[in-house]
């Protein structure tokens, strides 16, 4: 019987799936997860724990697994604003953060991602990408530091000097600002 042909995110999902399984049954086996180059271990083994460590399990739109041509864009923290459900910490409502960001509100809410220009400049960037925002937060309140792809320019609403708003801090975040998950002063 031929199997379906499947569209290019369920072959990569299913992909995922297959590498899972090969790493629960090492790990069911009693395989440690050895480092690359250990001279006490197998090739076999060295590359399914290259393959463990490498797997991504929330997938999101705009996780680079389908735009490998985009880069990632390194975030130290992200938030989603929407109208009615406003992040922690936000004493403003969604109409007059959207205000002071310089944006109109839209129904869909809008995302701000927190990151580094020319280095340590720092920058907030207003996006339209709510959807990879919230598969960004899942992935991080699971210790995942996953980065999403540059986003689109028509995605781009504008660009803040400085951080601007709430944040979500990434695993990256937390390391590099050694803030350990304290809100910002």
């Amino acid at each position: 019987m031929a199997s379906p042909e499947l569209s290019e995110t369920d072959y990569l999902r299913e992909i995922e799936r297959l590498a899972e399984r090969v790493a629960v049954e090492a790990a069911n086996a009693g395989w440690p997860g050895a480092p690359d180059g250990a001279d006490d271990t197998s090739p076999l083994r060295r590359s399914v724990a290259a393959l463990t460590r490498a797997l991504r399990r929330y997938h999101f739109d705009g996780d680079g697994c389908l735009d490998p041509d985009r880069p990632p864009v390194r975030l130290v923290g992200a938030c989603v604003l929407r109208p009615g459900v406003m992040p922690a910490g936000s004493e403003q409502g969604y109409a007059e953060v959207c205000a002071r960001l310089g944006v109109e509100p839209r129904p869909e809410g809008w995302a701000l991602w927190h990151t580094w220009a020319d280095g340590a400049l720092k920058v907030t960037m207003v996006v339209s990408a709510v959807d990879t925002t919230e598969g960004l937060l899942a992935n991080w309140a699971r210790g995942r530091a996953v980065d999403p792809v540059t986003p689109l320019p028509s995605q781009i609403a504008l660009i803040h000097s400085g951080w601007v708003g709430p944040m979500t801090f990434s695993p990256r975040g937390v390391r590099r600002t050694g803030r350990g998950g304290r809100p910002l002063a």
